[in-house]
């Protein structure tokens, strides 16, 4: 397999195994095609005629790879967008793990969030061994651990999210009605009630594509959100990341969503997405229902 076109052939195929792992380990589809990027890198840099599985050695270099991106700082990681619908009933997170794996791409947010509580070893065991069906002795290789070790984490992974609860139940009901006050005071253009969603060392990141934006100070955000109310008549609230959100949706097209930060009953953080490529390729209008007309 020395003939370099046949190989990037063979990555291509081994392409959506790869991604679909380094998805589930990583919980972004942003993430995940980093991962296998770096994994293609890694096999050009290698003498491949000494590779006797090819996809065994793919499978260990891309889970080894989302094991070091899971161990770095999550500030260093791209904000992964992670985009669900925000129904009214809960999303229940006891579920057999296994059913991880009939989910396609779309990650169950719920699960991801009990997922973040686990340690990149134990995240790494649980998803290879009870979603792909890799042995241990498999893991333990991409771990640098023993087979028993390896069995031990993968145990301890599968007690925790097997008991784990719904996250956060009770702040979602208080971030929805912080999100949906957000947007009725944005609509009508009441400063007063945006500056007392607003805690006042409040920073919003806003991504345009070719542009970024940081604003800072509760009255610069709300003056700013003032000047967006026909935006806001026209947003649904979403969870990203399971996290409160909004996503702006007019005349059919996706326009923006926005992250809402929240400590206690204040906003402290607004993150926004308005770059029409990146919305595109992370296929978050497919992920969210449209807004009631």
């Amino acid at each position: 397999m020395t003939d370099r076109r046949m190989l990037a052939r063979r990555f291509e195929t081994e392409r959506p195994r790869l991604r679909a792992i380094a998805t589930r380990l990583l919980g972004s589809t942003a993430d995940a095609d980093d991962a296998v990027q770096e994994t293609w890198l890694r096999l050009e840099g290698v003498d491949v005629g000494r590779i006797e599985n090819l996809s065994a050695w793919l499978t260990t270099v891309v889970s080894r790879v989302s094991l070091d991106m899971l161990k770095a700082p999550r500030r260093s990681r791209e904000h992964s967008w992670q985009v669900q619908p925000w129904r009214d009933e809960p999303v229940a997170v006891d579920v057999d793990p296994a059913e991880f794996a009939a989910q396609g791409e779309r990650v169950s947010v719920a699960l991801l969030v009990v997922l973040e509580t686990l340690s990149p070893a134990e995240r790494i065991a649980l998803v290879l061994h009870d979603v792909f069906g890799q042995s241990f002795e498999e893991i333990a290789i991409v771990l640098d651990r023993t087979p028993a070790a390896a069995r031990q984490l993968g145990s301890r992974a599968r007690r925790r999210v097997r008991g784990a609860e719904e996250p956060h139940r009770p702040d979602r009901a208080r971030g929805r009605r912080i999100v949906e006050s957000w947007l009725a005071a944005a609509e009508s253009g009441d400063l007063t009630a945006l500056l007392s969603l607003l805690d006042d060392g409040a920073v919003l990141h806003a991504d345009y594509g070719e542009t970024s934006q940081v604003v800072e100070g509760a009255r610069a955000i709300a003056e700013q959100a003032m000047l967006s109310g026909r935006l806001a008549a026209h947003s649904t609230p979403i969870l990203i990341d399971g996290r409160p959100g909004v996503a702006a949706v007019m005349h059919g097209r996706l326009v923006s969503i926005m992250a809402f930060d929240l400590h206690g009953e204040r906003i402290v953080g607004l993150r926004v997405l308005a770059d029409p490529a990146r919305l595109e390729r992370l296929g978050v209008a497919a992920a969210i229902e449209p807004p009631a007309e």
